[in-house]
């Protein structure tokens, strides 16, 4: 399984998420975005609807339709939508991401210690690869 690091630096999680998940789709792959605060996923969820390109369907975990989400958006790390890719958008490492074939962990300034540790941890692990993405300019460019 993979885990990709990503540094938030310049644009907020729902900027760097509306990319992830057009990227996931775009592999034939269902995304599971899992957040603790009901806020950020509104703003994610947002942010995918209006997306410049194209809109990026997606609904809040709890529907009547949860199955049929290429993208779903809850507070739980429970695919419901059959995702094989998650993103933690909030910068906090669940471990039952682990049963994921690839993790996008988001993290900022304010979760910074927290990713320095998963990490440690992660890449001690068998069968786990880590890689570390940092924002360069307008684009994101895989680091260390």
């Amino acid at each position: 399984m993979q885990v990709d690091f990503y540094q938030l630096s310049r644009d907020p999680a729902e900027t760097a998420l509306a990319l992830l998940a057009a990227k996931t789709l775009d592999a034939g792959q269902r995304l599971l975005v899992v957040a603790d605060d009901a806020n950020l996923r509104e703003r994610i969820g947002l942010a995918l609807w209006e997306r410049r390109e194209a809109f990026l369907a997606n609904g809040e975990a709890g529907g009547a339709h949860d199955a049929r989400q290429p993208i779903l958006l809850s507070g739980q790390v429970e695919p419901a939508n059959q995702a094989r890719f998650a993103a933690f958008a909030d910068g906090r490492w669940r471990d039952e991401g682990l049963a994921f074939d690839r993790v996008f962990l988001l993290f900022d300034g304010a979760t910074i210690d927290d990713a320095r540790a998963t990490w440690r941890d992660l890449s001690a692990r068998d069968g786990v690869e880590c890689r570390y993405w940092k924002q360069d300019g307008g684009r994101w460019v895989q680091a260390g």
